[in-house]
């Protein structure tokens, strides 16, 4: 009494009564994981490694190329798990999240699929409420549609990443931009280069993806902003 443990475990048929009771008591075989909306893939890498011992470096070199593919949401995952392995699990959530209804709402706003993937993790690190990203995803939408360039920080930081001086408190998204930062000569400044980004900057939830498929582009406005928190 007292010594059994919740969570999921392996069992067969040809265990005793007192085996069973001994892995039941041993602790779980997987690990609860939550990845919050949002993360880039290496942030992403520093939660799998704390709650699992997943190598930072090698879930990044494999993970980089899903940038934007990796549903956010609590996971159950093995803690013999191989870092494929995660990236599939990430990726067919992913999947069936991002519906062919979804898809084919964004299509019809004039974008691909994958360009509604980019525009949705712009509008997950814009806006913080599921109201906002609605009309943040319709302001930026019209932004496109016209010609106009999307101008939007989070791009930068995304470009930026690591501060160079490691600042927990900085972290992979630099708080405060100067005006230098607006100037970097990289495709994700979209100051500089009109239209999306080459890839997504973040793992958007399903409420940034359903935001682009709802955009309103005939929205009066141009222009949105929020306080610093």
């Amino acid at each position: 009494a007292g010594t059994i443990q919740a969570g999921d475990f392996k069992l067969d048929s040809s265990m005793s009564t007192q085996k069973i009771i001994e892995v039941l008591s041993s602790g779980s075989d997987t690990g609860k994981v939550t990845l919050v909306e949002g993360l880039r893939v290496e942030e992403m890498a520093q939660v799998l490694n704390k709650e699992l011992g997943i190598d930072e470096a090698s879930f990044i070199s494999k993970a980089k190329k899903y940038e934007g593919y990796l549903f956010p949401d609590t996971y159950s995952i093995s803690r013999d798990a191989t870092v494929d392995d995660i990236i599939t699990l990430l990726r067919n959530n992913f999947d069936k999240k991002y519906s062919d209804d979804l898809q084919k709402k964004i299509k019809a706003l004039g974008l691909t699929s994958a360009q509604g993937v980019v525009l949705a993790s712009i509008v997950e690190r814009e806006g913080r409420s599921d109201a906002v990203r609605t009309q943040i995803a319709g302001i930026l939408l019209k932004r496109l549609k016209i010609g106009m360039g999307l101008n939007v920080d989070a791009a930068i930081q995304y470009a930026i990443g690591k501060q160079s001086d490691g600042s927990s408190a900085e972290g992979w998204w630099k708080r405060n931009l100067t005006h230098d930062d607006l100037k970097i000569n990289s495709p994700y400044n979209t100051y500089l280069y009109q239209g999306l980004p080459p890839t997504p900057i973040c793992n958007p939830s399903l409420s940034s993806l359903e935001a682009v498929s709802n955009a309103n582009s005939s929205t009066p406005y141009l222009y949105y902003y929020h306080d610093s928190k």
